[in-house]
């Protein structure tokens, strides 16, 4: 009978449990599961993250980038590569750790949100590149053209300065933007340039008449068409024209190169601009707001360090000699500098218009002053010729002072 209740009430527990949990949202299970494996360094992991925050790593950083492209430079030239191979090597080396060691960092601080950025992506790419001339066997005959081709991309180690260069981003972002809209530009030309590819080859491309060089084919006469579209030699293409007899090409030259020059391509290049001027506002609209984020910041800082000074001296002027919180203020007046910065709330209570505003008391006080005056010589005046009607009103009149 025990063991048969015990049973009952096993599987009674059991069944709360999983109601429980059938009945908690996946928010609540997330948010267990967040608990579970969250980090338990987390403040090494914030000090890591504010040096790679810092602006003094991002100038160290830019400043590597720098001398990696002036010893790639370096390279290009046979007897300092000749020379100091083995230096420009070590130094290679050096800046490829230096590199490793900022991904593991960064990767360290958030693995999973790391993968995520496109600029995180294309440093693990070059780092891979980096890493090939020490794979591949220099002596391996077989190599000879890929160790060519992977001395040359070397060179994209010096796009790392794209992501610690806030304006190179934006610029990147806004290309990225118009890719959409160019592709569509060039699609058009495309169509345009085919068009006219199969007109040029039927109108110029006899083998034994027409200018088969250029309007032979389908590729030369997309080919020409392309010069046509960059307005590159388009005199000469039109002068072969002209020699076999062609005249009549030069309206078809002409419509092309309106067509293709001055509406597609200018098109695009329009595009690219107004999105590289949308992307340069929106840029500086946010320094400007970061900016006047860290001015409150710090204002709020100052102003709280000043609550706690005030606050402080009302504490000691409860607990020391002085009579008055007064006479401890003015005491405190004492202690400053003329550098310690003062935060003021309102422009109200800032010392210029304090100035200007008893200025203009003062200004209002001698108007009513004088105001005063002009009202007592006013009530003089009054008093005088109320007295006289008066005294003239208490005369008899002349006629009977005759009689």
């Amino acid at each position: 009978m025990e063991l048969t209740e015990s049973f009952h009430k096993r599987r009674l527990v059991s069944n709360l449990v999983v109601e429980n949990f059938k009945s908690s949202s996946d928010a609540d299970v997330k948010h267990t599961l967040f608990w579970r494996f969250r980090r338990r360094d987390t403040e090494f992991c914030t000090y890591i993250r504010r040096l790679l925050q810092n602006p003094l790593f991002n100038s160290v950083m830019i400043s590597i980038i720098s001398l990696n492209a002036v010893f790639l430079a370096m390279e290009t030239d046979y007897a300092i590569k000749l020379n100091s191979y083995a230096y420009l090597e070590l130094a290679d080396l050096i800046i490829i750790s230096i590199y490793t060691t900022e991904m593991l960092l960064k990767f360290y601080v958030d693995p999973l949100n790391y993968w995520r950025s496109g600029y995180n992506l294309f440093d693990v790419i070059v780092l891979l590149i980096a890493y090939l001339p020490y794979i591949l066997d220099k002596n391996d005959t077989k190599h000879y053209k890929p160790w060519d081709i992977i001395t040359g991309v070397q060179a994209l180690k010096i796009l790392k300065l794209i992501s610690y260069s806030r304006g190179m981003r934006s610029l990147i972002t806004a290309l990225g933007q118009t890719v959409k809209t160019v592709i569509y530009v060039l699609v058009l030309l495309f169509l345009l340039m085919f068009i006219f590819a199969i007109l040029g080859y039927g109108l110029y491309g006899d083998p034994e008449t027409g200018d088969s060089k250029n309007w032979g084919n389908l590729a030369s006469a997309l080919f020409t068409l392309f010069s046509l579209v960059t307005v590159d030699g388009w005199t000469d293409l039109q002068d072969e024209l002209d020699e076999r007899g062609f005249s009549a090409s030069r309206a078809f030259t002409i419509v092309f190169i309106l067509l293709g020059f001055f509406l597609f391509f200018n098109m695009s290049i329009g595009v690219v601009i107004m999105n590289i001027q949308d992307s340069t506002q929106n840029y500086e609209r946010e320094l400007k707001a970061e900016k006047q984020a860290a001015l409150r910041a710090k204002k709020q800082a100052i102003l709280q360090r000043q609550q706690e000074e005030v606050n402080m001296l009302m504490h000691q002027q409860k607990t020391s000699e002085y009579k008055t919180f007064s006479e401890l203020v003015e005491d405190f007046k004492k202690t400053l500098h003329h550098s310690d910065p003062m935060v003021l709330e309102d422009f109200c209570a800032s010392i210029p218009f304090i100035d200007l505003y008893l200025t203009s008391l003062d200004l209002q006080d001698n108007t009513v002053y004088r105001l005063q005056e002009l009202y007592y010589e006013l009530v003089g005046t009054l008093n005088t010729i109320l007295e006289d009607v008066r005294e003239k009103s208490m005369l008899p009149p002349e006629k009977d002072m005759k009689s």
